[in-house]
């Protein structure tokens, strides 16, 4: 038998005056789960009331990257059971990622490696978000037949163009340069400087310190591809029909129609329901909004026939042939797109999230 302790898989440590988050679930790219998601939401508001840590810092462990996204087996696990442990933990991740976009102190996210999913939650809306040359970074929710969450569409609604929409539809991984470009990130710094960068951290006395250091650590940008393409993008992505963007991107031709391809391949429903989604992001006027939004499509999600599927296909078998249902777009009326967004019941594994009116009464 054997004994030895196992390690948790958040790990919390303050060194000089730097509060360090370490995702520690190497083998699974530092996957989320809800115990994780409680630990950093209670500790950042420990943190954030002492005054010997002056910024918080997050990273990941193992060499693979800082964050796969959620626990994608677990949500297969639980969603034949009704789902009610992954609408839990989406209660708690989206309050993180709220309280990560307001918090009182310079929170620096290294987006180092891969970034997907609940990955972007948890640095993307941080003040201080670090890519490096090893950078692989998007939402990849439509390919499991979901919807981007975590108050990511509400990020990729603000991008340049319509170079969001492109990242929401197709579930590209995109390198440091597209991040910076999307409005994902903000410093450019090389893999190999982020030890030297966070010793100066740890030495930091002030925020100005912070930005000091980030500053020096920072380098030139890379080009971007989706910046070249953000001309031709707005032109094809614009609208609020899937059907006419396909059109468009299949008369351009070329990398544009192989973008179609991409979409049309992922399900029906969840291409639909996240255009809806990413229009709506584009009208709301706070973070806190999007992430009530993402709770209610996620609840309806769970409910869906396309989210368990996709998980199978993509995660548990591996087959890569998911069995959409409905098949096509034309099956889908618009009727069935708004029933994503209707406000939740009471009984609905615990109705609203109601993160906005939480922002109203702090006002």
């Amino acid at each position: 038998m054997n004994d030895a302790p196992t390690e948790p898989e958040v790990q919390f440590e303050v060194r000089g005056t730097l509060g360090t988050i370490t995702l520690n679930r190497p083998r699974a790219v530092n996957a989320l789960t809800h115990g994780m998601v409680e630990a950093m939401y209670a500790q950042l508001r420990r943190w954030q009331d002492d005054d010997t840590v002056v910024s918080v810092l997050l990273r990941g462990a193992g060499d693979r990257g800082l964050c796969a996204g959620g626990d994608i087996v677990a949500i297969y696990r639980d969603i034949p059971t009704g789902g009610a442990a992954t609408a839990a933990f989406w209660r708690t991740e989206y309050r993180l990622n709220a309280l990560i976009a307001n918090y009182p102190k310079p929170y620096v996210a290294l987006m180092d490696g891969l970034v997907l999913g609940g990955g972007v939650g948890v640095s993307a809306h941080g003040s201080h978000r670090i890519v490096t040359e090893r950078t692989r970074t998007g939402m990849p929710e439509t390919t499991i037949g979901f919807v981007p969450d975590v108050g990511g569409l509400y990020l990729l609604s603000r991008a340049p163009g319509e170079s969001g929409t492109y990242a929401a539809l197709t579930s590209a991984h995109l390198d440091a340069a597209d991040a910076l470009h999307l409005g994902l990130a903000d410093t450019y710094v090389e893999s190999a400087s982020l030890p030297s960068l966070t010793d100066e951290l740890e030495r930091a006395a002030t925020p100005a310190d912070v930005e000091a250091a980030i500053a020096a650590a920072g380098l030139p940008a890379p080009a971007s591809v989706l910046a070249e393409q953000s001309g031709a993008m707005g032109k094809d992505y614009a609208g609020e029909s899937i059907e006419r963007i396909l059109g468009r991107l299949r008369t351009r031709g070329g990398p544009a129609a192989e973008a179609a391809d991409t979409i049309a391949a992922k399900s029906p429903t969840a291409v639909k329901t996240t255009l809806a989604a990413l229009r709506r992001a584009a009208g709301l006027d706070s973070l806190e909004e999007a992430l009530d939004q993402d709770y209610r499509v996620g609840v309806r999600m769970l409910a869906s026939h396309d989210f368990l599927e996709g998980i199978r296909a993509q995660v548990i078998d591996k087959d890569r042939r998911p069995r959409w249902s409905p098949a096509t777009l034309g099956q889908i009326s618009p009727e069935m797109i708004r029933d994503y967004f209707g406000l939740l019941a009471p009984d609905e594994h615990g109705g609203e999230l109601a993160l906005a009116d939480d922002v109203k009464e702090r006002a």
